[in-house]
């Protein structure tokens, strides 16, 4: 079954919010070899400005996965886990992610093509912080191969 074509243009209802933890963020920045202090210690975060350690910027695609799943589980989109890939992911900041942020995701489909009987969708998850600032979009393009 290809991909829904309606998917585009479909909006989520928010996912439940996603409170930053300090560890989550050393936990993170060690996985992705993150070496600034920022990003370990909070007295160094302090100190740069910031009220506790500061996430690598890929950080925000752990707040995005509430989104994703809530897509994947959509009983008519058509997406089979099975043979999707992940193509490309994208963020776009107005301001780093801070242990103690408590942030809520909303995915909005922007496009479903289709490329040599391969589907694309492409979602944006607009992550916003607890007074409803914009804090990052995540832009992720999922490939669902077609039949082999």
């Amino acid at each position: 079954m290809p991909v829904n074509p309606e998917l585009q243009g479909r909006v989520f209802p928010p996912a439940p919010p996603y409170l930053v933890g300090r560890e989550k963020v050393r936990e993170f920045s060690r996985a992705v070899f993150a070496t600034n202090p920022i990003n370990l210690d909070p007295e160094a975060a302090r100190a740069a400005g910031h009220a506790d350690v500061v996430a690598p910027p890929t950080f925000a695609v752990v707040v995005q996965e509430l989104t994703l799943a809530q897509l994947l589980a959509e009983p008519d989109s058509g997406i089979d886990f099975t043979r999707v890939v992940h193509g490309d992911q994208r963020f776009s900041y107005s301001r780093p992610i801070v242990a103690g942020d408590l942030l809520t995701a909303t995915l909005r489909v922007a496009s479903v093509k289709s490329l040599g009987g391969h589907s694309m969708v492409t979602a944006e998850s607009d992550i916003v912080d607890a007074d409803g600032a914009h804090v990052v979009t995540a832009t992720s393009t999922l490939v669902v191969r077609g039949d082999e």
